[in-house]
């Protein structure tokens, strides 16, 4: 690369930071301000871990799964394409926003960068940014589903630009996840090498889009971020002016493709928007709300801040998992309607919680309310952390509260086809250190309770240190020292979480079914403090006084275990109570408890639970102890209930050990319980299925368990993506028996996916080594959302087989297969 003329990159570094100050100093912004995660050094036994395992495992397996799935291979392809050399690979990437995946680990590593040089690391992303630069056409364009074969681009492109943007293109998608790696990149480094590819593709769009020129907004959100991120960078008014006029573009009343879809939240302009749209893309929608409070900030318009409290109140209240989770529809990854809150198929992308976390904090930047911290915290601790596996090499895209461990979701996975997860947990774990403080004028806000050393620079030009020492999450007994550069007066804000307070979430959607017994202490300089639940402000205690080098804060924040109980309207939830102890919900998974299930327990309200630290469990993890029943159904129909003893481990913590049951919510009504089926010839066979299946749980369909509808994802087996073909299943029982009836409940997601029914079927049984059809008189039924029974000649047989034909187009799979 040629040597860069003109000022130096350290003395560009040192203006851009300058003109930053400036604007600062001029231009309206967050009132709150975030204390960097560079200033913040976490020394604690749960995060620390957690970032360095980031930084030495996640981030090199995502840039070699990056390598190993032609991600990066793309951008080498699109160069060769512009330079004209002949190539072998003409094929568009998988999907139009792999380019993005590649730039989110970019920026998961620069952050690590920041606080950790690493020479090799480094090396490597100069090499990937030579190839992402050589990508970018002359004109500053960088979308590699269209220039590797620009005629013959990705199906969901479009055969011009942009056209196809409101839809699926994702061509601004992956700008945005562009501009935000490029921004830290350059923050860490000083190099301006991914920036200025950042800045030529951004100085496009401008001449591009805007007032008096074309129209585009995003039809998967993002660009907003991060032109915010470059306007942040540069002090270019025209990235802030064209972030704010996708969204204002945004909406019914355009000509771009997707005008008035809920499902990328453009059924109503963004200021008119109430609520998280049922069939709203949960992703979408985070990351746009997260641009609109960015653009909010940074231009004063108040129209943006009161749709926002509308929609926040609107989650919180009504759409929000008790693990932090949004996002309850495998249906469009989307929300749900108000309440449907469902445990077995909520999907609770790993992505949508990320957003909800950079929505909440931008949230409590705008009003300083504690409110958005505690789902803040209840989604990290829970439904984010459980994205990634204990040793970083592992993920899940979907979070349920419940699974039957039949299911490919029950287990983590390497990678992914659709891969977006992954790379947000390689970005998101490393900033994790600049959660814990805000700051603003002469006060600082103390959000979160890690161990760490923090060097806070205030807004009126003072410095401050605050050291925390505590073992939270698994204590609430936090010590802060408070070293000011100079004795004078300030406010220290430290947060008491919501979970302190008596109160789960800032809104009705979950209640503690019992009272809390002791309040949260304080002491300031060791002498104690007493703490007003009712008169805190905004849920903080203000510390307002003069604070000399040393000063202490000692909180203490009682840890007792808690049931919970959801609103009467969240109807999966009746009848069922979970499980938290400060910050931490808790999941029962099947190793920890007799028998290996979880999902037959009852757990009675009289119950005595407690809590064991167990150091040796699952990288040290805070476990609840009590008794459980479980139940069982006899041959004769009838309920059997055994006391025994009971576990229940974090739930960020479940699938690190295989493959099994887990719940979250679990009965205390008999009527609303799952005891085990009674064993049967059946729920022991040995089952084999013909074909190379997409779903590898085949035994789901003999657990004796019954779905709720035909779409009921929670255990089922297909032969996705085959498609029109004839298959088998067969049942080996481990003796002769006697039969004459069985029944099929068909798994079909229409309208999700491409399994239906078959077209038809029929049933055999083994005659020693023959296989013979039963002699029936009854219809092979196709119905669904029910068994489909065959009634037949009574046989003496050692084995079962459905052989099935599928209807044209379509792949075909099995709820469940019963005999008698």
């Amino acid at each position: 690369m040629a040597a860069m003329k003109g000022p130096s990159i350290k003395a560009l570094a040192v203006l851009a930071g300058l003109v930053s100050f400036c604007l600062a100093q001029t231009a309206p912004d967050y009132p709150v301000k975030p204390v960097p995660f560079t200033a913040v050094h976490v020394n604690d036994g749960f995060w620390a871990p957690r970032i360095e395992t980031n930084r030495t495992v996640t981030i090199p397996v995502a840039f070699q799964k990056e390598e190993e799935t032609g991600r990066v291979d793309n951008f080498v392809r699109a160069a060769e394409s512009l330079r004209g050399e002949p190539f072998e690979n003409h094929k568009p990437p998988g999907y139009p926003f792999d380019d993005s995946d590649v730039y989110k680990v970019i920026e998961g590593a620069s952050y690590a960068l920041s606080v950790h040089p690493d020479p090799k690391l480094d090396a490597y992303i100069d090499e990937l940014i030579r190839k992402i630069a050589a990508a970018q056409e002359a004109d500053g364009y960088l979308y590699t589903a269209r220039t590797i074969n620009p005629l013959e681009p990705h199906p969901w492109s479009g055969k011009e630009r942009w056209i196809f943007e409101g839809v699926n293109s994702h061509e601004l998608y992956d700008l945005g996840h562009l501009y935000e790696a490029a921004a830290a990149h350059y923050q860490a480094t000083g190099k301006r090498t991914l920036l200025d590819v950042a800045l030529r593709s951004a100085d496009m769009l401008d001449r591009t889009f805007g007032p008096g020129k074309r129209v585009i907004w995003p039809g998967h959100q993002v660009v907003e971020m991060g032109l915010v991120k470059l306007y942040r960078v540069t002090g270019d008014a025209r990235y802030l002016h064209l972030a704010k006029f996708m969204l204002d573009s945004r909406g019914p009343g355009n000509d771009e493709r997707g005008a008035g879809n809920a499902y990328v939240e453009a059924h109503r302009k963004v200021v008119e928007q109430t609520d998280a749209v049922t069939g709203g893309h949960a992703v979408r929608a985070t990351y746009m709300y997260s641009g609109m409070a960015d653009v909010a900030a940074l231009t004063g318009d108040a129209a943006y801040v009161h749709a926002l409290d509308q929609i926040w109140e609107n989650v919180a209240g009504r759409k929000l998992h008790l693990t932090g989770g949004i996002g309850a529809r495998a249906e469009g990854e989307s929300f749900g309607a108000d309440y449907e809150l469902p445990n077995m198929s909520a999907y609770n992308e790993t992505c949508a919680a990320v957003g909800n976390d950079f929505w909440n904090q931008r949230m409590f930047l705008l009003h300083a309310d504690a409110k958005y911290i505690d789902v803040m915290e209840r989604t990290l601790y829970n439904g984010l952390i459980s994205g990634v596996s204990l040793d970083g090499k592992t993920f899940f895209y979907q979070n349920p509260l419940e699974a039957t461990g039949f299911a490919d979701k029950d287990e983590r996975s390497p990678w992914f086809g659709c891969a977006c997860c992954p790379g947000n947990i390689t970005r998101f774990m490393a900033s994790v250190p600049g959660y814990v403080y805000a700051q603003r004028g002469d006060a600082i806000w103390v959000n979160l309770y890690v161990a760490s050393t923090a060097e806070i620079k205030l807004d009126n030009g003072r410095a401050v240190r605050m050291v925390q020492e505590t073992r939270y999450p698994w204590e609430g007994a936090v010590k802060i020292t408070v070293t000011p550069d100079r004795p004078g007066p300030l406010t220290v804000r430290v947060r008491v979480p919501g979970w302190a307070r008596n109160q789960p979430v800032p809104t009705d959607l979950y209640r503690f079914l019992d009272s809390a017994t002791a309040a949260p202490a304080l002491k300031v300089d060791g002498k104690p403090v007493p703490v007003n639940l009712a008169g805190l402000d905004k849920g903080y205690i203000a510390l307002e006084r003069v604070w000399n080098p040393g000063d202490t804060i000692e909180l203490n924040f009682p840890m007792p275990v808690r049931r919970v109980v959801a609103n009467d309207n969240v109807a999966a939830d009746l009848g069922r109570v979970a499980i938290e102890r400060g910050p931490i919900v808790y999941a029962a998974e099947w190793p920890d408890n007799p028998g290996g299930k979880v999902r037959n327990l009852m757990l009675p309200n009289s119950s005595t639970l407690s809590a064991e630290f167990r150091p040796g469990l699952l990288h040290g993890v805070e476990v609840v102890k009590g008794r459980a029943v479980a139940l069982a159904y006899d041959a004769e129909g009838g309920i059997v209930k055994t006391e025994q003893p009971f576990t229940a481990i974090p739930y960020y913590a479940w699938a690190n050990r295989g493959r099994g049951q887990m719940t979250v919510w679990f009965a205390n009504a008999q009527a609303v319980a799952h005891p085990l089926p009674f064993p049967t010839a059946v729920t022991t066979a040995k089952v084999t299925v013909s074909g190379k299946p997409q779903q590898s749980s085949v035994d789901a369909i003999r657990d004796g368990e019954i779905p709720a509808a035909s779409s009921d994802h929670s255990g089922y087996f297909d032969w996705s993506p085959a498609r029109g073909n004839r298959e088998s299943v067969e049942y080996s029982f481990e003796k002769p028996v006697t039969i004459s009836e069985s029944a099929v409940y068909w798994f079909d997601d229409a309208g999700q996916g491409g399994v239906r029914a078959p077209a038809s079927w029929r049933l055999l049984y083994k005659d020693g080594a023959e296989w013979k059809p039963v002699e029936t008189s009854d219809s092979y039924g196709v119905a669904k959302d029910k068994f489909n029974t065959v009634a037949f000649k009574q046989v003496d047989t050692t084995g079962l087989r459905l052989e099935l034909t599928a209807q044209s187009g379509f792949s075909m799979g099995i709820q469940k297969w019963t005999a008698k």
